[in-house]
């Protein structure tokens, strides 16, 4: 395992780290509790550090699950991240013009930090995200006071925001306010966007990068066919309705044989998360992590062997702007 220094906050965490929404086990199929305890402890075998979750995940589940890890691991530093949520009823997304109180006022934030820190056995969060974002949020509201008042309490160290999936650069203003010290955010072959607009910020003002969805929900993996089915309760039944695993499973076939043309015997995940890791603003990388065999096909990707730049340059060709969640792609 390699690792990077993560932004200004100056930890050394590992460039592969743990994405933890899968064992929550209400949203991705079934899943087996002893099989996710494994895949901890595997992935923390393998040199990872970082582990990201959310209050959302299983309704705490995923969190109360790493804290039985953590407990078993006290001894090494391990960093945790975990998001709040939007206040019950929100809409998804926030608005752009949102007001911050009507969504993260100051007591809810700290109320909801109390019971992660619980379900985690806890007495301080390492990265406490927002779990979506608004450019709204910017510039002021009861947020900024609450998540002062958890640091100075010394139960978070770090504000994060997991930005919206089209409008990473939503979050340029609090970082340029010091407000929020990391970002999370989709950066994947397909969504190749915050290279040019949030990590020349990042890298300019010290923000550590966390990136999600470097599978595109596991698209690029290349397991997909068209005939694909998921699961019932499986989210990514909806991501991929209609006519978007037809329109996906083509475009990734396009991308693997571009891959093959480069490195005929590297696996498309393995591709995928190495693309991830050659942008040098990025400083974990937090595939999603299920099983012990998933934990060690992920963290096999970090060697130090990146793509070439002329590399990166000629695989722009495959970025596509997409919301999946919203809307199906026109045929």
């Amino acid at each position: 395992m390699r690792y990077r220094v993560f932004g200004n906050l100056g930890w050394t965490v590992s460039e592969i780290g743990f994405g933890a929404w899968a064992i929550g086990g209400d949203m991705w199929g079934p899943q087996d509790d002893a099989e996710s305890i494994r895949a901890l402890h595997r992935a923390i075998d393998n040199g990872v550090n970082f582990i990201d979750t959310a209050q959302g995940y299983g309704k705490g589940h995923s969190e109360e699950l790493i804290g039985q890890v953590l407990k078993e691991r006290r001894s090494e530093t391990l960093y945790v991240a975990t998001k709040v949520p939007a206040r019950p009823g929100s809409p998804w997304p926030i608005p752009k013009n949102a007001r911050p109180d009507d969504f993260f006022s100051g007591s809810y934030i700290i109320r909801q930090c109390e019971q992660s820190l619980k379900r985690l056995g806890r007495d301080t969060i390492d990265v406490y995200q927002f779990h979506t974002w608004s450019s709204s949020f910017n510039v002021g509201g009861e947020w900024i006071e609450a998540m002062a008042k958890l640091k100075q309490e010394g139960k978070i160290r770090a504000v994060g925001a997991s930005v919206p999936d089209t409008r990473p650069e939503s979050v340029t203003g609090a970082l340029a306010l010091g407000t929020v010290q990391a970002v999370q955010v989709i950066y994947n072959v397909f969504e190749q966007f915050p290279k040019w607009d949030l990590f020349p910020v990042a890298e300019k003002l010290g923000a550590g990068i966390i990136v999600r969805v470097p599978f595109d929900e596991g698209a690029l993996t290349g397991k997909f066919a068209e005939s694909t089915r998921f699961p019932q309760g499986d989210v990514r039944g909806h991501y991929f309705r209609g006519r978007n695993l037809t329109a996906v499973v083509r475009r990734v076939k396009e991308i693997e044989d571009f891959k093959n043309r480069h490195h005929p015997d590297m696996p498309l995940a393995e591709y995928a998360l190495r693309f991830c890791l050659s942008h040098a603003a990025v400083g974990t990388v937090i595939p999603g992590i299920r099983t012990a065999a998933q934990a060690d096909l992920n963290t096999a990707a970090s060697d130090g062997v990146l793509l070439a730049p002329d590399e990166l340059d000629s695989l722009e060709q495959f970025a596509w702007r997409k919301d999946f969640w919203a809307e199906e792609v026109q045929a």
